[in-house]
């Protein structure tokens, strides 16, 4: 039989009236000559009530069976406000079990404490969890109202390839090998870039498309092989006019998804201002700990740790708190990680002085200490001495650590800004030159255009970051539209023209029949739903992904493939 209702959907409108209900047995529990379940789908919980005359139809029956019911809608004599059924209940008549389940590897309820591989062995039960279903559905929300918001500007959601052409830059690929074209392979796209950017020569003016991409890098919380984006490009457009969309397409989606307001025009930070303040190109502005350099203070000193400055960088975060020995123990295992000793720390309460440092301290350094960080009655500050950017580095990294001892990362709080004015190349000690910071598609800044290719380490790129919360939730950048740019580029990046022509002639040649100029971005769509659904990884915001180690943990994908596969292929593999 077909059911007539969901499970979240019954109220008192509904009372005294027949309905069929089909779901999962949540709980059962007996009380007297009753027996009550609990009735689960994606939609809710309802409460069913075998009495005593059918307590039968409840033989053998177990939690995770599937089962049909249809009875009678009543009022319940005791609300439960926690459930959108909660003002009633179903007395049973008939009960037929679609399903039997064995018993589940771990309990499905929200607050479950389980290896997170077991969770991915099992991810058909794990997506049983409210909490699991209800990401899913916020996902859904957040694409659903990007499809609409950008189709009513005039943006046509166009689909570009997955199999593709490798090309050098950016992270490695993943190669597919082609069976009718031996001993050649296509890429997976690590993001649509390029044909997004001939559909702009095609006279698509604006796209957009929810794409799925491909990078084979090493994992993270914010990681997967294959992941979503937003990808966007506007013709006859600059930077503002995507960066002007953008903020007005997330004001949206935090609006509709959590009820959350942001101000428009969005912050703006340069990228040297995000390192030198926050030590990161993505900073986390629900809390403010600013990084401060403290050369000035301690240009005379004789502590020890600071008589070699030259060409070094003191720099110190400093929280109102005191840190325990404990917590400074963490920050000191941190500091190893980024190839540092340890930490200094100095501490002050009350105008009582203690730490690391502080027996060293001059009156006058004290008083200027207080002034810099605007100390009132108790503060730690952490300090220490390096290269400018591996100590900008350390102090974001003890910044954000801080922020979590602390619980500064306040939930259903959203801070976002724009990071521009980004370097366009960066230098690759692996392979000893100068590489495009980004792709070596993005235009230079036009301050930067005389000499981006004799001036790299200086050149800057026409290239913004959204960012939220600490994580990049998109970037994009106005692209190259002239020829003779282009080819500078690639002579920067030490691309001769048998390698251009070799990887990019197909694309080029495009340039030569009226090319528009125009600007694009790409949104990390499993990012933003982590972060809407305060989940720990995008791995809980995928219906099925890798675990950290790229595998499969349901399918045991990659695995081994036939001799037989392989000989077709005309590939061997080596142990």
């Amino acid at each position: 039989m077909k059911r007539t209702h969901t499970c979240g959907e019954l109220t008192l409108q509904n009372v005294d009236q027949k309905v069929i209900l089909q779901g999962w047995v949540k709980k059962i529990r007996k009380l007297g000559a009753m027996v009550f379940i609990d009735l689960k789908d994606r939609y809710g919980i309802t409460q069913l009530v075998i009495e005593q005359e059918n307590i039968n139809l409840t033989n053998n029956l177990k939690n995770e069976y599937v089962i049909e019911i249809s009875g009678i809608v009543v009022k319940r004599k005791s609300v439960n406000k926690e459930l959108i059924t909660g003002e009633i209940e179903v007395i049973v008549k008939d009960l037929l079990v679609i399903n039997k389940s064995e018993l589940t590897p771990f309990v499905l309820e929200n607050d479950v404490n389980v290896n997170e591989d077991t969770r991915l062995t099992y991810r058909y039960l794990d997506l049983r969890r409210q909490v699991m279903q209800n990401n899913l559905i916020i996902r859904a929300k957040i694409n659903h109202i990007i499809r609409n918001y950008l189709t009513d500007l005039n943006f046509l959601e166009v689909e570009t390839p997955y199999f593709a052409k490798s090309t050098p830059e950016g992270a490695r690929d993943f190669l597919v090998p082609s069976r009718l074209n031996k001993n050649k392979f296509y890429a997976l796209p690590q993001s649509p870039q390029l044909f997004k950017q001939l559909l702009m020569i095609s006279g698509i003016d604006r796209y957009y498309q929810i794409v799925r991409c491909f990078r084979d890098e090493d994992l993270r919380i914010d990681r997967q092989p294959e992941f979503t984006q937003l990808d966007l490009e506007m013709s006859f457009a600059t930077s503002e006019d995507v960066m002007q969309i953008s903020e007005s397409l997330i004001k949206k989606i935090l609006k509709e998804v959590k009820n959350f307001e942001i101000k428009e025009p969005l912050l703006r930070l340069s990228y040297k201002d995000a390192i030198d303040l926050y030590g990161s190109d993505k900073p986390d502005l629900r809390y403010e700990l600013k990084i401060h350099t403290l050369n000035d203070i301690f240009k005379n000193s004789d502590i020890k740790m600071f008589l070699d400055s030259q060409n070094k960088y003191i720099r110190a975060v400093c929280i109102d708190q005191l840190l325990t020995k404990k917590q400074l123990e963490e920050l000191n295992q941190q500091a190893k990680q980024f190839h540092f000793n340890s930490i200094a720390f100095i501490k002050v309460e009350n105008n009582a002085w203690s730490g690391s440092l502080a027996s060293q301290l001059t009156e006058v350094q004290k008083k200027q200490l207080i002034e810099e960080f605007n100390i009132q009655n108790k503060a730690t500050i952490i300090l220490n001495i390096g290269k400018y950017e591996e100590i900008s580095q350390l102090m974001g990294a003890i910044r954000i650590s801080l922020a979590k001892m602390f619980n500064l990362e306040t939930k259903d709080d959203f801070k976002l800004l724009w990071v521009v004015d980004f370097p366009l190349f960066e230098f690759s000690e692996q392979e000893n030159r100068y590489v495009a910071a980004h792709h070596p598609f993005t235009s230079p800044k036009e301050e930067s255009l005389a000499d981006f290719d004799t001036n790299k380490k200086d050149a800057l790129a026409c290239a913004y970051d959204l960012v939220m919360n600490g994580f990049e939730i998109g970037g994009g950048s106005q692209r190259i539209t002239n020829s003779e740019i282009q080819q500078r580029m690639f002579d920067a990046v030490e691309l001769n023209q048998k390698q251009v022509e070799a990887n990019f002639g197909w694309f080029m040649n495009a340039y030569k029949y009226g090319a528009p100029y125009h600007a694009g971005i790409a949104w990390g769509l499993d990012r933003i739903s982590m972060i809407l659904t305060d989940s720990n990884s995008i791995r809980d915001v995928i219906a099925f992904p890798k675990n950290s180690l790229g595998i499969d943990m349901m399918s045991n994908a990659p695995d081994l493939v036939s001799d037989k596969q392989l000989d077709e292929l005309n590939i061997k593999t080596v142990e």
